[in-house]
């Protein structure tokens, strides 16, 4: 990777870790004094909330603590291995019985709260529709499968609109925290947050999703990766159908599925939300299966890296762009942000600088139906006509040619 490509990176990345992933990157900054006027102005936390997702089944969750042994950690130093969370999202039935689980840990909501200048106790955790070890819900055949790879300074829990919505329409999807590039929890208590030097490339998350879909065969064989062994939901294992795999990502992420995607003949589609495709080799291989890109700030125009990684596409492609969207528009912070410009007193002019002009509610609907008419139509082979071309019910989404 040449210099001046890694500095594009690392701007990208810091952008994400001071504003929680809108502000600078459409020219925006942190309101000056808005972290004093949130303690001022509200005594309770706000409780955050998601949009329910459309589809008819209900939600389960499970989580996962993975160790490669196979691979040495490449921060904690000798005799450590590469430590990974991860949740697994499925539609569950008899749900009732099973608590639903929090968008991210108390103390991970804290410090990525802290780390886009935000009081850490502002808010409360979103409750998603995930209900903790539900039993999986099969209706015949096995269900599909689909990984997230998120982006620079972020977490797994950071597109939940996404994969809240694919679980309810019956698919299986599994969140990756990219340690040491992530917000993240252990279950013995452990908060790590991302290191200010760059530790990890995008060949880094990709490698961690290679392992990922390595443990993915083992529950589908009837093992458990969990490093501890805790159970299973009942279920899971006979529910994965690996022959039809696919992978989206935001930022970091979507180079991360591109180079997966390059290298795994297990993921079948990909979908990018607005990465700059800049990596190391570059992103010059053919690939012949299809891949979506949904653009915003990294658009084929203004990013080399992007218009090379569209010219290596040989197989189906299309190219998407809603107008007013900024770079984390097709992400979770969309509609939390506007959330918590309330809670902090930030006025309506000052929060374009956060989300863009592309209304949140509008945005939401785009994460649901984009993604999932995707994979719909790649894994299961379900054809609409969403994606064929400009749709009348989306009119601020256009397709660039």
């Amino acid at each position: 990777m040449t210099a001046p490509v890694t500095a594009r990176i690392d701007r990208v990345r810091m952008t994400r870790r001071r504003l929680i992933g809108t502000a600078l990157a459409v020219g925006g900054a942190v309101p000056i004094g808005v972290a004093g006027r949130a303690s001022a102005a509200r005594s309770t936390p706000v409780r955050l909330t998601l949009p329910a997702p459309t589809g008819p089944y209900p939600v389960g969750t499970v989580r996962l603590h993975l160790v490669d042994r196979a691979r040495p950690d490449p921060v904690a130093g000798p005799g450590r291995h590469r430590e990974l969370m991860a949740s697994v999202w499925y539609p569950a039935r008899d749900v009732g019985q099973y608590p639903r689980t929090r968008w991210t840990a108390p103390a991970v909501l804290r410090a990525y709260l802290t780390s886009g200048g935000f009081p850490a106790d502002v808010a409360l955790a979103p409750l998603t529709v995930g209900h903790e070890g539900a039993p999986v819900r099969r209706t015949g055949a096995r269900l599909p499968v689909v990984v997230f790879s998120h982006g620079a300074h972020d977490h797994r829990a950071s597109n939940m609109i996404i994969v809240q919505e694919l679980a309810s329409h019956g698919y299986v999807v599994v969140t990756v925290d990219h340690t040491y590039d992530a917000f993240t929890e252990f279950p013995d208590g452990r908060l790590l947050v991302p290191l200010d030097d760059v530790a990890l490339f995008p060949a880094d998350f990709a490698t961690d999703i290679r392992f990922v879909l390595d443990r993915l065969e083992d529950v589908a064989a009837g093992r458990n990766p969990d490093v501890r062994h805790r159970p299973l939901p009942t279920g899971l294992s006979g529910a994965l159908d690996l022959r039809r795999i696919g992978m989206f990502g935001w930022s970091k992420g979507a180079t991360a599925t591109a180079l997966v995607m390059n290298d795994d003949q297990r993921v079948r589609a990909g979908l990018g939300l607005d990465g700059p495709m800049q990596s190391r080799p570059p992103l010059t291989t053919d690939l012949d299966r299809p891949f979506m890109l949904m653009t915003a700030r990294f658009t084929r125009a203004a990013e080399p890296s992007v218009a090379q990684f569209w010219s290596h596409l040989r197989g189906w492609r299309r190219d998407v762009q809603a107008d007013g969207a900024v770079h984390s528009s097709y992400g979770d912070n969309q509609v939390l942000i506007p959330q918590l410009a309330k809670a902090v007193g930030m006025s309506d002019e000052e929060l374009p600088g956060w989300i863009g002009t592309l209304d949140p509610a509008r945005a939401q609907r785009i994460q649901q139906a984009y993604p999932l008419a995707f994979f719909d139509l790649h894994l299961r082979g379900r054809r609409g006509r969403l994606l064929d071309g400009p749709s009348a019910a989306f009119p601020e989404v256009k397709f660039i040619p």
